[in-house]
């Protein structure tokens, strides 16, 4: 197989275009070609007279490769991606905590490689989780257990499904062509910012799960983790709650993908001495802007034309202070949705569905932070400043989920927000208009602030003063750390222990998470008898 780059496509191609844009960079008839496809599409935008779709595109040849290959400039041969599972040769079955995309992942390896896992869920399974969630926009009513950020598919089901990463690992691969096989839009193989949509995502989700119980798992819901029984520093059972009644479940292997936002698990953990410590993540405030706005920024008068769909933006800058500023989460023709998980406490996040054709497009604005900022040495230290900025955020909001909202005017020039202008918040069940300078503290303002003025020479009209600033968006990542060895993936303290995912603080999304879980279960299966 043949790939050829830096193939240019109008917006409007068809894939018979693919193939002659592919002949033409081979100097070949069309006719040589057996086939041309996708693999990766990326938007060239730099000049705003000129947008085009920018291009990798895989080939089989009827005819002699090599003879091709030395003429043609910008082709190399390829061999198709290929992930071999690796096959289990016995012992207990392995436990997987969690259903974010770490334990999902690590549970499909293992149920493909015979090994017959457990996976315990503290959430409810993404139909009922659904409805949940549903519920909790339409009336305000929380459920701390499924919500989300607990349930099946984790927090990125309730996200946008967005697929970017900055992971170099191959096992990406194989959880795109994993995802694409159970039903998400083949387009994620290809697109250079990959996204599976909200409403797409939750089938997707359910297909993985039934696979792995199809090929002999247990996936076993409301069910917590609540301790764990070791021996001579190894790991010999784990001790859930399930129906209201403590069971103890027998394994030498516990995968444990918890989720940024298991806090009580953290606890629980630290309690029992595990190793773990306290690690920067990044607080602020969810933007919005209107999507039309977004699409001419980038696009000019080419927005919303052809195969374009809605534009995405990546913003960041350093201050004066030293602090980081970045764009994170970007949801183009999305909404803000309400996040929270626990009672009297109040966060946010960005959604968006397969069509991203909602009328705002939306971001988190984060100031980076660290453990010099939490006020206190303990390894819990940062998800209790958590806890205070979503305390503060549903006091603001009137103590009923409603989120507390600013135009970005009033929000530069400290003054609480009475009306709205072009843009009006999106966030469900309602909003509050406040003031986020009482909420966040002074030095993340001030980043915010001083980060706007110049995200705004640099993407047109992102400092509009009309834009919706949601507060607050404390989730970006997990405030602990949970010691592993970079050798084994085993905790510090506990053999049999695999500390995984973005909770336990390695990984950053979707993928990257989803990859961790694929290198557990590797390294499980490989130390099976």
């Amino acid at each position: 197989m043949i790939q050829i780059n830096n193939i240019h496509l109008p917006l409007d191609y068809s894939d018979a275009d693919i193939k002659k844009r592919a002949a033409q960079e081979l100097r070949i008839d069309a006719a040589a070609i057996k086939s041309a496809v996708l693999f990766r599409r990326s938007v060239d935008a730099r000049k705003k007279d000129r947008v085009f779709f920018l291009c990798s595109v895989d080939a089989e040849l009827r005819i002699d490769e090599g003879k091709i290959l030395k003429r043609a400039k910008n082709a190399v041969r390829v061999e198709p991606y290929r992930y071999e599972v690796p096959k289990w040769r016995g012992g207990a079955s392995p436990l997987v905590v969690g259903m974010g995309p770490a334990g999902l992942f690590a549970g499909l390896i293992l149920a493909q490689s015979g090994a017959k896992p457990i996976i315990i869920e503290r959430g409810r399974d993404v139909e009922s989780r659904t409805r949940d969630v549903e519920l909790f926009w339409r009336t305000g009513r929380l459920n701390t257990a499924s919500n989300v950020q607990f349930g099946e598919g984790g927090a990125g089901t309730f996200s946008d499904g967005k697929l970017n990463t900055g992971t170099k690992d191959s096992r990406q691969r194989c959880v795109l062509n994993e995802f694409v096989r159970h039903g998400a839009p083949e387009e994620i193989l290809y697109n250079a910012k990959p996204h599976i949509g909200t409403d797409k995502l939750k089938l997707t989700v359910k297909s993985i799960r039934e696979e792995i119980i199809s090929l002999g798992g247990t996936v076993m819901f409301e069910t917590e983790l609540t301790g764990l029984i070791s021996d001579s520093g190894a790991v010999k059972a784990a001790v859930v709650r399930r129906n209201g009644q403590r069971e103890v479940i027998e394994t030498d292997s516990v995968i444990l993908a918890i989720g940024h936002s298991a806090r009580d698990t953290f606890k629980m953990l630290y309690d029992s001495g595990l190793p773990m410590e306290a690690k920067a993540f990044s607080v602020g405030a969810r933007i919005e802007h209107l999507r039309e706005q977004i699409d001419r920024s980038q696009y000019g008068s080419f927005a919303g034309k052809g195969r374009l769909g809605a534009a995405y933006y990546k913003l960041n800058t350093h201050t004066k202070s030293g602090r980081g500023v970045y764009t994170f989460c970007m949801c183009p023709g999305g909404r803000v949705v309400n996040a929270s998980s626990e009672e009297g406490r109040l966060c946010t996040n960005g959604m968006s569905e397969f069509a991203r054709d909602e009328i705002n497009s939306n971001a988190a604005l984060l100031v980076g932070i660290s453990p010099e900022d939490y006020g206190a040495d303990s390894p819990l230290a940062g998800a209790e400043y958590q806890r205070r900025l979503e305390e503060a955020a549903f006091k603001a909001g009137g103590g009923d989920y409603c989120a507390p909202v600013q135009r970005l005017a009033d929000f530069l020039e400290n003054r609480a927000t009475s009306s709205f202008g072009s843009v009006m918040p999106s966030i469900a069940p309602s909003y509050a208009p406040s003031d986020l300078n009482r909420i966040l503290p002074e030095y993340v303002t001030a980043a915010m602030k001083e980060a706007v003025a110049d995200m705004g020479k640099r993407l047109r009209g992102f400092d509009d003063g009309d834009a919706v600033l949601t507060g607050v968006e404390t989730r970006s990542s997990s405030p602990v750390r949970i010691m592993r060895s970079p050798e084994t993936l085993q905790s510090v303290g506990l053999r049999g222990l695999y500390p995984c995912g973005e909770g336990a603080g390695y990984a950053g999304g979707i993928i990257s998470a989803a990859v961790d879980g694929i290198k557990c279960a590797e390294k499980i299966i490989n130390e099976a008898l």
